[in-house]
């Protein structure tokens, strides 16, 4: 006899069924990751600075499942780093630690085999508890699992014990970075909140928008499995500013900008000093000056060769810059820092002085504080370049082309040698009497926290 009320329920069923398996098709979250690690092999990865055994490939088996995975050997480690650099990126794996196992994960950083902590950055994979019991030590709060090292202190409570598999997913954004433990969000931290003048001073790579990722081992048995990856396009429009930044120069014009003074009122101290009746003619010359030898062209600021630099209006203290140059064969230009050369920019086949490369500080006499770029990174003459400058208190970090080239020096002061660098000034784009072209101008201001002003301060004027 037909059942029709039966063959309702099984209808039903199949649609059930048959929708479901069509949603988590639809919604797969694993569709747009791609394994970094082929189960057998390096390929994809370079080890720098090897420690012992270094790191390896095995299988484990977990609940009948048999699963490769990389290890770091007790005794072994070294900076495993991808030979791919990853910009925005959400990464998954998994890892299972042993009592007190020490390790990090590096991302945005160098192919190097130093402390990626401070010139990449590096978020802990660590037991803790067990680190503090084995070495007799008191972790700072910004050295437990899943804190971004020194800088940032992850929730605490989320790490399975040691010897089971934790998952972990990691989302670098901009300058976010979100660290989900086992489905608890442990860490949720904007770079840019970072103010503090000496974590900026000693991790340079805070700063760093793309870089490569890895493991960092300091020795200890650590496993790692289904390592993979989701990159997030990043769009970029000229003369529009990443988050947490202004633009300097609007793509249109160049209102906030004016021309730099004649000698001596180049000279800022110089400068201050004039009566506002003597102020306003000598600007408006400056600016006649400007307009007659800067334009603003498709959304770009071209420099005839003639004339006299470019300034910014109002002053800036604290500050990280991005900014894009171009020059020809045997250009030469620069940008100053709160009026004081200068950041250099140079043809860097134009001799033997200028081979060493742009970005240096090359204004500096003092020993102590070096002149010349730790590397030369210059795209040719006629291309473009990236400089991103990071100014607090007197030190300097740049970065060219994304390579590290001023680390933490000071930024001695040009125009009085026995006072340091002015608190405040404008930037100015230098000139040298040669076609300059820039672009992508941005800023961010930081406010660093400062002692009690004395009660009654010696000022001391630009």
């Amino acid at each position: 006899m037909f059942n029709g009320r039966l063959l309702r329920q099984i209808l039903i069923l199949m649609f059930l069924l048959f929708m479901g398996v069509g949603c988590q098709s639809l919604i797969n979250p694993e569709k747009e990751f791609r394994s970094i690690f082929d189960g057998r092999t390096f390929k994809g990865w370079v080890l720098n600075n090897p420690k012992g055994a270094g790191y390896g490939v095995t299988n484990v088996v977990t609940e009948g499942v048999t699963n490769a995975a990389i290890f770091c050997a007790k005794g072994g480690g070294g900076n495993l780093l991808s030979e791919k650099e990853y910009g925005d990126f959400v990464l998954r794996f998994d890892f299972r630690l042993e009592d007190a196992s020490n390790n990090g994960l590096a991302f945005r950083s160098p192919m190097s085999g130093g402390s990626l902590a401070y010139e990449g950055n590096e978020l802990q994979i660590l037991d803790g508890v067990g680190y503090e019991r084995e070495h007799n030590a008191t972790l700072q709060s910004s050295q437990f699992h899943g804190s971004l090292y020194g800088v940032a202190p992850a929730k605490r409570g989320a790490l399975k014990p040691n010897g089971q598999w934790n998952h972990q997913e990691v989302s670098v954004i901009g300058r976010k970075v979100k660290v989900v433990l086992n489905g608890v969000t442990i860490l949720n931290f904007d770079i840019n909140d970072v103010t503090d003048s000496g974590v900026l001073r000693k991790h340079p790579g805070l700063l760093r928008d793309r870089g490569h990722i890895g493991f960092l081992g300091h020795g200890d048995y650590v496993e790692f499995a289904n390592i993979r990856i989701k990159e997030i396009p990043r769009a970029i429009v000229n003369n529009s500013p990443p988050a947490g930044f202004g633009a300097l120069f609007n793509g249109r014009n160049f209102n906030g900008w004016q021309g730099l003074m004649k000698g001596p009122n180049n000279n800022p101290i110089k400068r201050a000093a004039l009566s506002p009746s003597e102020h306003r003619p000598a600007q408006a010359e400056a600016d006649a000056n400007m307009t007659a030898h800067w334009k603003v062209v498709d959304g770009e600021i071209a420099f005839d060769g003639k004339g006299r630099s470019l300034q910014t209006e109002r002053d800036y203290r604290d500050f990280e810059m991005l900014v894009d140059w171009k020059i020809l064969e045997k250009g030469d230009s620069g940008i100053y820092l709160r009026g004081t050369p200068q950041v250099q920019i140079w043809d860097t086949r134009d001799g033997e002085r200028n081979a060493v490369g742009s970005g240096g500080l090359f204004n500096n006499k003092d020993e102590k504080n070096r002149s010349t770029p730790l590397k030369k990174a210059d795209h040719l003459a006629g291309s473009w370049n990236t400089f991103r400058i990071l100014m607090v208190e007197d030190r300097v970090h740049v970065f060219l082309n994304g390579q590290l080239v001023v680390k933490d020096t000071v930024l001695e002061n040009y125009w009085d040698r026995e006072r340091p660098i002015f608190r405040t000034g404008p930037i100015e784009l230098q000139n040298h009497g040669n076609n300059l072209w820039f672009r992508n101008i941005y800023i961010r201001e930081i406010t660093i926290p400062g002692p009690p002003s004395p009660a009654n301060p010696k000022k001391y004027s630009k």
